[in-house]
């Protein structure tokens, strides 16, 4: 890939003549583009997506020197004489715009294809204009030709799936029958499930958001999809990660940690990858190819095979909150907190003696997931179900299987196959559907009768023999990065609606601010501040010199709960004019008790942890903006 990189005061061009059969749909009218970074780009032969998304990412480092987050990729096919064929050219070019748009760039495109007219104003500084060239790339060493995709992975691509409708009552529907007119969310969702369209074309709401709310950000220093997490964002994880740790400890799960790496050539390992639909990051040492793993269930099924279960202590649960998990998902696919190659996720391992006991524990965790979901502040009306199985399951457990249907109160998805193609018979999840539509999956469980065998897991029954469990696999709220996806998608749908978005309580940063009306009142608010901090209340004071409106609206972008300003009348009164976000912003009059224990109120028993920055604002670094 050739690449003519100039840092423009403008440009304007004019589509003139289709030079090629597959040039792109134009208008022919003119457009203009100011103060961006233009691309002249020539696709070779033998470029791929590797070298698209490397040339964006060396483009990320130019745009932040000079400040500027815009850009034009416009195909350019004279500055090399070796193209690429031009459906390549065209699909190379796209995913370069794509993945820009992933990662919060601006990005324009001139349509590929076309004889085009253009005029241009060239910026005068030394790096104004950059000739950049690039060669094919493999990826930790491996082509695409010889990547190592599992056979599940390759079988999800070809599954023939029957799609339908399972109804609160029980009654399975064709989804061709159903009427969605009182479930439009359930219509996006299944749209996106049956044509399986994953990759972004634009940036979505939450990615602003958790930039803006100093959450989270890309860390261009590491591969896309691993994030750096501020500590407002780091704050927010860790009390979600304590939430579903604690829940899954009173449901009886025993708290284990295993290894992120494991023995590629392992038999047992090595016969599972081919089982699990995903893609790896696969690593060498002297001696070993290992790969990094995508879930706990390597190393919980590794030492469930060394362990000795009776008949009376099933079913048996290991629990592993899994500080990382790797998948190395498709570039196009990898965006925001959606779809990330290194998150967090909790996931649930129960050992059943037989299927009655695997599908009376299905239930108690499709309710726990429910519960885990509400509590984190996604009620069932946020998410969709899916609920997917074999047909011969379903024939056989048509009881079972509606009586889900029962327990959600509404209509869900369902996916049958003929024939199994993975090592489970009965799957759900929940799942989000975001402001762009895409889907994302949250809780989840499925009822697995392969691994067991594979990884010779056994218990000795009443009669003293050794007979292999039922494995139930669950993460009771999905990957914790996604719950704060979910939480921030939320808000920006409730903003649309006229509701001032914001976080729950519980998980707000900062829950009360005190405004000092100037700095002779300081010192009283933080006496204030330290009597709501010893009842578990993180509150902060805005000290700086700013008037006082700015702190006011300040504090309303950071969507802080409790807004509170202090002057003498307040301090002489008792009486504090409490803002109060959840009510749209209305003032309400109480003293610091009634403040504190409305607040408690709404806490409940929720994990607490202390403010993650320093109390004044005059004394916090600023992370992003």
């Amino acid at each position: 890939m050739r690449i003519l990189q100039l840092h423009t005061n403008y440009i304007i061009f004019t589509p003139i003549k289709k030079e090629i059969k597959i040039a792109e749909d134009s208008d022919k009218k003119e457009t203009r583009i100011d103060e961006a970074v233009v691309l002249f780009t020539a696709v070779e032969e033998g470029d791929n997506l590797k070298v698209a998304q490397q040339a964006i990412d060396d483009l990320r480092i130019f745009l932040k020197k000079v400040k500027v987050n815009r850009i034009l990729i416009y195909p350019f096919a004279h500055l090399s004489s070796n193209l690429a064929k031009p459906p390549v050219a065209l699909k190379i070019t796209k995913s370069m715009e794509a993945y820009a748009n992933q990662l919060g760039i601006e990005s324009h495109r001139a349509p590929f294809g076309w004889t085009k007219q253009f005029t241009i104003s060239i910026k005068g500084h030394p790096l104004a204009e950059q000739a950049r060239s690039y060669t094919p790339l493999a990826l930790e060493g491996i082509t695409e030709k010889e990547e190592k995709l599992s056979k599940a992975l390759k079988a999800e691509d070809k599954l023939e799936s029957f799609w339908g409708i399972l109804e609160a009552d029980g009654k399975l529907v064709s989804v061709k029958d159903f009427d969605f007119g009182a479930h439009k969310n359930l219509l996006k969702f299944t749209n996106y499930e049956i044509k399986k369209v994953r990759a972004s074309q634009q940036m979505p709401p939450h990615v602003l958001l958790m930039k803006r709310l100093e959450i989270a950000d890309y860390e261009f220093g590491s591969d896309p999809g691993n994030l750096r997490w501020y500590p407002k964002g780091r704050l927010i994880k860790s009390l979600l990660e304590h939430l579903v740790t604690l829940k899954m400890i009173k449901y009886g799960a025993m708290e284990v940690e295993t290894p992120v790496m494991y023995d590629f050539n392992h038999p047992s390992l090595a016969d599972y990858l081919n089982r699990f639909p995903a893609r790896q990051y696969l690593l060498k040492t002297e001696d070993k190819e290992l790969f990094l793993r995508f879930s706990a269930c390597f190393g919980q099924f590794l030492m469930a095979h060394d362990t000795q279960f009776s008949y009376k202590h099933l079913p048996a649960k290991l629990y592993e909150l899994t500080r990382y998990s790797f998948r190395r998902e498709k570039s196009g696919e990898v965006v925001g907190l959606r779809r990330l190659r290194a998150f967090t996720m909790p996931d649930c391992h129960a050992f059943c003696a037989d299927l009655d006991q695997a599908k009376s524990e299905f239930i108690t965790r499709f309710k726990l997931s429910m519960e885990v979901l509400n509590e984190i502040g996604l009620s069932k009306e946020d998410y969709e179900v899916a609920l997917r199985f074999t047909k011969d399951f379903y024939d056989s457990n048509k009881a079972f299987v509606e009586s889900l249907a029962h327990l959600l109160g509404k209509p869900l998805l369902t996916e049958m196959w003929t024939e199994r193609f993975f090592y489970f018979i009965l799957k759900w999840d929940f799942n989000f559907v975001d402001n762009q539509e895409k889907a994302a999956a949250l809780s989840t469980d499925q009822i697995d009768v392969e691994n067991a065998q594979r990884y010779d897991i056994t218990y000795v029954n009443e009669k003293n023999e050794k007979k292999h469990p039922l494995i139930l696999h669950c993460s009771p709220s999905g990957a914790i990065e996604r719950c704060i996806y979910a939480l921030l998608e939320k808000a920006y749908k409730e903003h649309l609606l006229g509701k001032l978005p914001m976080l729950p309580l519980w998980l707000s940063p900062t829950q009360v601010r005190l405004i000092p009306i100037s700095s002779k009142y300081i010192e009283t608010v933080e006496e204030l501040a330290i009597k709501l901090e010893a009842h578990c209340i993180r509150v902060d004071i805005d000290d700086r010199a700013s008037t006082l409106q700015k702190r006011v609206r300040d504090a309303e972008k950071e969507w802080i709960p409790y807004i509170v300003v202090v002057g003498q009348r307040e301090i002489a009164s008792g009486v504090l004019p409490v803002r109060n976000r959840k009510a749209s912003g209305e003032i309400i009059k109480m003293n610091v008790d009634a403040l504190m224990s409305n607040i408690r109120n709404e806490l409940g028993t929720k994990p607490f942890k202390p403010l993650p920055l320093p109390r004044k604002l005059s004394k916090r670094p600023q992370f992003y903006g």
